[in-house]
């Protein structure tokens, strides 16, 4: 499904997580999708992926959060390489498209999930409906998650997502990495964070050689993105979203720049919010593509 203003157009893909395929700005496109929907329906996150109920990964088999105790050691997860379980439960799931509707510019498709099943509550046991609000308005992408509650049971926030981004023009080496003040969490040779944080200045430099899978906690300002060859890419982390992970493997043409609600292992940590029954929990973030040339 596309929606469009302007010369901005975004693709989702609702019977498949809603994942987002496709951000073209006159024709040019700026989100990379390695392995193709092909690769995502096996677990390989690409794309504009939603990773839930639960970002990046867990220290345990097991946690408590909320009062309530889950098991997933007989759960079917993706697990990572050192065994521990990436990216939540919802890899495969179809969303009920509610409306698509235009105001102003704007171009907005709603939808959502219903997370009552029996195999998804085994890992994740806390009934609630996620809605998503999707607007392309032809300046940006915008994307808001809510979760809210299904019975007298909260539910604790810990989802994020993934956005593989390119530029169209240039290698990665040369385009420049945009990153606000910050703190740097460090993390374990499990990617779980330690409990030691090193505050970072702001930076414009290019990535060059470099790699990263580095989570940080951004301050005030809470905009990140890479430019290079007449072209900019800005993900603006708006409510709701207080942590970043920035993720650039070796030998890749694409960066993550990656929303998450909750740092790392949070289920585990309890180092997340709880949304209460009858209320609704809100994040959103934008992508906005340009020409700076």
């Amino acid at each position: 499904m596309t929606l469009s203003s302007g010369e901005l157009e975004a693709t989702f893909v609702p019977e498949l997580n809603l994942l987002g395929t496709s951000l073209r700005l006159d024709g040019e496109e700026f989100l990379a999708l390695p392995g193709g929907v092909a690769a995502y329906r096996t677990r390989h996150a690409t794309g504009l992926p939603l990773l839930a109920p639960w970002a990046n990964r867990l220290s345990e088999r097991s946690y408590r959060s909320a009062g309530v105790r889950a098991d997933l050691r007989d759960a079917d997860l993706s697990t990572d390489p050192n065994g521990l379980p990436i990216h939540g439960t919802m890899w495969g799931e179809a969303w009920q498209v509610e409306s698509i509707s235009t105001r102003g510019r704007a171009a907005r498709m709603r939808a959502f999930f219903e997370y009552g099943r029996a195999d998804l509550l085994t890992p994740f046991p806390f009934p609630h409906r996620v809605g998503a609000e999707i607007d392309v308005d032809g300046r940006s992408l915008s994307v808001s998650t809510s979760i809210s509650p299904i019975d007298d049971r909260a539910v604790p926030v810990s989802f994020g997502f993934h956005p593989y981004l390119r530029l169209p023009r240039g290698r990665r080496a040369s385009w420049r990495l945009l990153l606000p003040e910050r703190e740097h969490l460090e993390l374990d040779d499990r990617s779980i964070p330690t409990g030691r944080r090193v505050r970072e200045a702001a930076e414009r430099d290019p990535i060059g050689s470099r790699t990263f899978d580095d989570l940080y906690t951004l301050g005030d300002v809470r905009e990140l993105g890479i430019e290079g060859g007449g072209r900019r890419l800005r993900v603006l982390f708006d409510e709701g979203y207080p942590y970043a992970q920035v993720y650039a493997p070796p030998d890749a043409s694409f960066v993550c720049l990656e929303p998450m609600t909750a740092p790392t292992d949070a289920l585990v940590s309890g180092d997340c919010v709880s949304v209460q029954p009858g209320e609704t929990f809100t994040a959103r973030f934008s992508i906005r593509p340009e020409h700076t040339t």
